[in-house]
């Protein structure tokens, strides 16, 4: 039998996995092999910590990763340069504020000369663990995601001839990229600090973090409920892995039509249907992460949702085909407000 993962969730494939696993545990003998701190070793323990990383199930944020300290710098000092943009009057900043969570709360993003784009700014940080970039997943990299938004003409309306002209008649960019990079002022160079400094962007020791990592106590009597009705209900079957989101595609509507309802489609509704003009790819999305959520409304590819009950509410309806309760839609959203993490130490 062949699996085919592509555009689907690969956990459903668990149950059909771990008969062969439990045979190789069986075989080898690894769940019944003591060791000096744990005389036997469980083999349901042993399964899921087999399959739990492979399937991308929920882990907590790492406290730190090792990145070029020099090119995080660099990036930074990029992000927030509005002369990447054309007019000099849009940075990266703009539209994904870091003390606002990442994003700008706007339902689209406002670029030069005051024109509204098209998506709502999903939030940059913890971008990096995103499979790809974009709603549509146009962008296999950080690195290529920067593409659109400098040479759009609704965003930066840029191109790189005229970034590089402007960085480097600066006073500082040409030393500050030669001690990087060999060949200096390049796209593929900005492109690389600006990615750097991106990935860098991890919130770790939200309170959810700390519960996985055994403080039971992190959360509260209703936050532990709505995470149980997370995982019942379903949500967790597509908002999964480190970032709670952002390693699989999905449906708008999976249940019920979505966009019938709402009215007024557009392009961008179209999803991953314009890049691959597949039709089964119509109205399919990035799964978004659910790191920070509770600070990044409005929700939704076209920011139609304000709140996160709002938000839970239309979930349920149309990727789920049914009805919440509110105390199941306020336990839930209560649940999401733990997932608020730290940025350098600090709380968002």
């Amino acid at each position: 039998m062949k699996l085919n993962l592509e555009n689907s969730n690969p956990s459903k494939f668990l149950p059909l996995l771990l008969p062969a696993i439990l045979l190789a545990a069986i075989l080898t003998g690894k769940y019944l092999r003591s060791t000096d701190s744990q005389p036997y070793v469980d083999a349901k323990a042993y399964l899921l910590a087999q399959v739990e990383p492979a399937f991308g199930f929920t882990q907590p944020l790492p406290e730190h990763i090792v990145l070029d300290n020099g090119k995080v710098a660099l990036g930074e000092k990029l992000f927030l340069d509005a002369r990447l943009s054309a007019d000099d009057t849009i940075s990266c900043a703009s539209c994904h504020n870091l003390p606002g969570g990442g994003a700008d709360h706007r339902v689209h993003s406002i670029g030069i000369h005051g024109g509204a784009g098209n998506i709502n700014a999903p939030t940059v940080f913890n971008s990096g663990f995103n499979f790809v970039q974009f709603w549509d997943g146009r962008a296999g990299t950080l690195e290529e995601q920067i593409e659109g938004p400098l040479n759009d003409p609704k965003e930066m309306g840029s191109n790189w001839p005229q970034v590089i002209n402007k960085l480097s008649k600066d006073s500082a960019y040409p030393a500050q990229f030669s001690m990087l990079y060999a060949d200096g002022i390049t796209a593929a160079n900005i492109k690389d600090a600006i990615a750097t400094f991106e990935r860098s962007l991890i919130t770790p020791n939200s309170r959810f973090d700390k519960f996985l990592r055994g403080n039971q106590e992190a959360l509260s009597l209703q936050e532990k409920h709505g995470y149980d009705l997370f995982q019942s209900y379903g949500c967790s079957s597509c908002h999964q892995g480190i970032n709670l989101g952002g390693n699989m595609y999905e449906k708008m509507g999976l249940m019920r039509d979505y966009f019938a309802v709402r009215g007024n489609p557009t392009v961008a509704d179209n999803g991953r249907f314009n890049v691959t003009h597949k039709p089964d790819n119509m109205h399919e999305f990035r799964v978004p992460s659910l790191r920070n959520v509770a600070l990044t409304a409005p929700y939704f590819h076209d920011g139609t949702a304000s709140t996160l009950e709002q938000a839970v509410t239309v979930m349920s309806m149309y990727q789920l085909g049914r009805s919440m309760p509110k105390p199941d839609i306020d336990a839930i959203a209560a649940f999401l407000r733990s997932l608020t993490g730290e940025y350098q130490g600090k709380p968002l």
